[in-house]
């Protein structure tokens, strides 16, 4: 009984309107999953080095680089079709996409393994790459599960799969510790593993209720309408993700694997604060924006959620600008102080990240994706110079970490433009919004700004400034609450 009130106590706190209410489920298992992973990595920290959390990080790119391609994006196109069968189709065309290029990968690695791992500046990678395809296979089966629940709108599964997959892969990195960057590696795979699982069982449960075949002919069918999404959207997404995905392995070539270590573990922590909402948009976003398009109403939804985001975005950003490295430093030890002050310059790239990632779900849905490629070819570009002319100049680690970050933003500015072009809505970056938003968040920090200026913040003043932030961050989110 106790249990039944509770439960509908949180319903009851959930918001009415449909979209925010399901942002909200799918930020909060977003979110649990985050806190779990943030809240063991002082632990981690302690239990492994730099070095050995390189070992991971270049893991880890080459999964996610690989990973975003695995279906060939084909996964992407499964909430679209208005007939069910088709998307079975896409479904089932999906899944043996992603077989087939995880044997492809597997027959590339396992041979020359030890090679690539010396070419990354890695040599201990060498031992544990040959779990790269098994890794590659479980992520793209759970993208293809997830645009499945996407479509049904079960977004209460996927966020208990985002709870599950980080407890699982935090417990077995600690508990394996003993191990090395084993444990490191086989508990991001296993995590992976266990969020497949439950949505796995919701997809074939669905398709039994469908009374759904697979069709040789229909999956053939399926590949061919849908071709732009391997030929545009799968080089978009390797763009998209490789530009973040891509920083590691360069810092571990021109620096080293500890500096790679300390930027995963950075970025790692950062995406708590910043993308645990714009990545629940991401997804209830999609099936929202394809009803609105067929209801004539895109411009005004674009909006919106852009507007709205801008506004939750501005006050973690200020104040995580202002705490990162203080609080890096005592979460983390001092081994790990240079973490914190790489934060403070992510966070402007992170900032624009949040607002526009989420709307570029707007190519896919008007299948827009030969401009969304172009786009994703500028940003990418714009990055990779960001990185390897500062290195050729000899510049520091954290100074190439500052123009990265400032470039990316430029790249995500004519991201924005584009969005608001094909949607035809006004260009949605009001500087003057932003900066209101700026002194908003400021002002309601002037205590901290003060301590941070005099080189002294206290922890009084961290938890001020954490308190303040959510309550800002509260505040804007209800405008995502109300209709337009």
């Amino acid at each position: 009984m106790t249990t039944n009130k509770l439960a509908n106590t949180a319903r009851r706190l959930l918001p009415a309107n449909q979209f925010a209410r399901s942002v909200s489920v799918l930020a909060g298992g977003t979110a649990s999953g985050q806190v779990i992973v943030v809240a063991a990595s002082p632990i981690l920290t302690r239990l492994y080095t730099p070095e050995e959390f390189g070992v991971l990080a270049i893991f880890a790119s080459l999964l996610g680089i690989l990973g975003v391609i695995a279906s060939l994006r084909y996964d992407l196109a499964i909430p679209l079709p208005e007939k069910e069968q088709e998307a079975v189709d896409l479904t089932a065309l999906s899944l043996l996409v992603a077989l087939t290029v995880s044997l492809i990968t597997a027959v590339v690695v396992i041979p020359f393994g030890a090679s690539i791992a010396i070419a990354f500046n890695v040599p201990m990678l060498g031992d544990y790459i040959w779990l790269l395809p098994l890794g590659l296979f479980l992520m793209g089966a759970y993208q293809v599960f997830t645009n499945w629940a996407v479509r049904k709108k079960a977004f209460p599964v996927i966020a208990k799969t985002k709870v599950t997959q980080s407890f699982s892969m935090v417990v077995v990195q600690i508990a394996g510790h003993g191990v090395g960057p084993l444990a490191l590696v086989v508990g991001r795979i296993f995590g992976q593993a266990i969020g497949i699982s439950r949505l796995a069982t919701n997809t074939i449960r669905d398709f039994r209720l469908l009374n759904a075949r697979f069709d040789y002919n229909g999956i053939i069918k399926a590949a061919v309408r849908y071709r732009s999404f391997p030929i545009y959207s799968s080089w978009s997404g390797l763009l998209s993700t490789g530009g973040p995905q891509v920083p590691p392995i360069l810092f571990s070539l021109f620096y080293g694997a500890s500096a790679a270590g300390t930027y995963y573990l950075a970025h790692r922590v950062i995406a708590l604060p910043l993308t645990v909402i714009g990545g629940s948009i991401s997804n209830v976003y999609m099936p929202d924006a394809v009803q609105a398009l067929r209801e004539n109403r895109l411009r005004s939804a674009v909006e919106k959620v852009h507007a709205t985001l801008s506004h939750i975005a501005m006050p973690p950003a200020v104040t995580l600008f202002l705490i990162a490295p203080d609080i890096f430093t005592l979460a983390f030890g001092e081994n790990w102080a240079q973490a914190g002050e790489i934060v403070r310059w992510l966070t402007p790239m992170l900032f624009f990240q949040f607002v526009v990632s989420p709307l570029s779900r707007t190519f896919t849905v008007m299948e827009r994706q030969r401009l969304g490629l172009s786009l994703h070819v500028i940003l990418f570009a714009l990055r990779m110079l960001a990185i390897v002319i500062p290195t050729w100049a000899s510049l520091r680690f954290t100074t190439t970490v500052f123009w990265y970050s400032m470039a990316s933003c430029i790249g995500y500015i004519a991201f924005a433009y584009g969005t608001s072009k094909i949607a035809k809505s006004r260009f949605s970056l009001n500087i003057k919004d932003w900066f209101l938003s700026f002194l908003v968040g400021l002002a309601l920090n002037i205590f901290l700004f003060i301590y941070y200026l005099s080189g002294s913040i206290t922890l009084f003043f961290l938890g001020v400034s954490v308190f303040i932030t959510a309550i800002l961050v509260g505040f804007f989110y209800r405008n995502l609450a109300t209709k337009p």
